[in-house]
């Protein structure tokens, strides 16, 4: 996400930096080079260069203040005019006074509107707000099948109806369903086009009108760049749209829809697909992404990731148990797959604030060899998990050939557990726990 985009401006800023003082010059060039990167990152003609006219507004005081350099002054403006770009401050779903709180899902075909609906639905239950889904899109085969399955594997109910193809008639019986039931959210999945059409447009006013929903919320794939932006102008011009999910932003490396979507639209982010998995929809924070986009990190998410996937009870366990006895590779194994919820190893690492996007890349991290490491502990005899010191010339060769792996990655992996047990053991001594209980170094997952 925002790969090319964060890349390129750390090498502009890497290279005023480098200059120690700058010249207005100096900054007029830095400024030109940011415009280029922007627009090779699809972001609006006319976003961008207002953006860069707030920018170079504010960076007549680079300069003055001594205690901090040139440089650094100029990134904390383009990360202010950033953050106002995107949107200025968080958005979040607005719920009725009145339960059930009502949103329509709308949306072209193809851009992950079915998927997303059941991915919010599971985040609003996950806080603890009974959800429940509606099949409104009669028209794409197999919909409501997919939405049905996608329920059941995430235990939310489903309301659908193939009696009928009158998807108001629809709409209101599961709104009617979600009452009876007591939801605290109705989700309509609505139907798609491959473009937008005044047929659709129609049938999702009669929608609206008949729903009065809290949120329309436009799904939008964010790969697309600026047509996501003209598709966005068009459902906002026909419903009023207040708030857009951009989808596929994991495999978006430039970023210009999210760039450009508020600034056009006026029309907040609300949430951002970042993967296929059911969990794979997170709160879009202007300010954290600007962050990210700026290679500062974003460790508050990082923080809510951690808190989102460790089982807190199994981490204090373990922190007390290693504390007191030290740390075997049954508590690595536990520790790793504990690891292993937060998403991959990339995507965990680039919220880490100074980290390098570049470096990262060298340090190919292959989310493969996590699978790895447990397939060469889950091939040890109890004995040997519990005390890693049997395992002699022969051991190893059983559990390479029993994990299918090489000896050489048995040998790693025994190498850099004995590395941490030694930091582990020195922690205790210390009379402090690990930072981040129950997460190791990672093993030979780079290189």
């Amino acid at each position: 996400m925002f790969e090319d985009l964060s890349e390129k401006l750390e090498a502009t800023f890497a290279r005023l930096r480098g200059r120690g003082t700058l010249s207005e010059a100096d900054i007029k060039e830095g400024l030109r080079e940011v415009r280029r990167v922007l627009l090779e990152a699809d972001v609006n003609f006319a976003l961008t260069r207002e953006f860069l006219e707030k920018v170079e507004a504010k960076a007549v005081t680079v300069g003055r203040l001594g205690t901090v350099s040139p440089a650094q002054q100029l990134v904390k403006i383009v990360h202010e005019e950033l953050v106002a770009m995107l949107g200025e401050r968080r958005e979040p779903l607005k719920m009725s006074t009145l339960p059930p709180t009502v949103v329509m899902m709308v949306g072209l075909q193809g851009s992950g509107k079915t998927t997303t609906a059941a991915k919010l639905a599971r985040k609003l239950k996950a806080e603890g707000r009974p959800t429940r889904l509606v099949a409104a899109d009669v028209y794409r085969p197999a919909a409501i099948d997919q939405l049905e399955t996608l329920g059941k594997q995430l235990e939310v109910p489903v309301y659908s109806d193939r009696s009928t193809n009158d998807v108001v008639k629809i709409a209101r019986a599961g709104v009617d369903a979600g009452v009876h039931a007591r939801d605290r959210v109705v989700i309509i999945d609505t139907a798609g086009r491959l473009q937008i059409d005044e047929d659709m447009m129609n049938e999702l006013s009669r929608l609206k009108d008949a729903l009065r929903p809290t949120e329309i919320l436009l799904v939008a794939d964010g790969m697309t760049g600026q047509d996501a932006v003209r598709i966005a102008e068009g459902f906002d011009k026909a419903l009023g749209v207040t708030g857009v999910i951009l989808t596929k932003m994991d495999g978006d490396a430039r970023g210009g829809a999210a760039l450009s979507i508020y600034g056009v639209t006026k029309k907040p982010i609300k949430y951002i697909g970042v993967g296929e998995k059911s969990d794979a929809l997170e709160e879009f924070h202007p300010d954290r992404m600007a962050g990210r986009i700026l290679q500062m990190g974003d460790i508050v998410t990082l923080v809510e990731k951690a808190q989102g996937a460790f089982d807190q009870a199994e981490t204090k366990k373990l922190e007390k148990k290693v504390r007191k006895e030290g740390m075997d590779l049954n508590d690595f194994l536990t520790s790793m797959r504990q690891i292993e919820k937060m998403g991959p190893l990339e995507g965990v690492l680039k919220m880490l604030p100074g980290v390098n996007t570049q470096a990262i890349k060298q340090m190919k991290a292959d989310p493969k060899r996590m699978k790895h490491v447990e397939a060469i502990v889950l091939s040890m005899t109890p004995a040997e998990r519990k005390d890693p010191s049997l395992i002699n010339g022969s051991r190893r060769s059983r559990i390479a050939k029993g994990s299918g792996r090489p000896i050489s990655d048995v040998n790693r992996l025994l190498d850099q557990f004995r590395e941490m047990q030694k930091m582990m053991k020195k922690m205790a001594q210390g009379g402090r726990g690990p930072q981040f209980p129950g997460m190791p170094k990672m093993p030979f997952g780079m290189r």
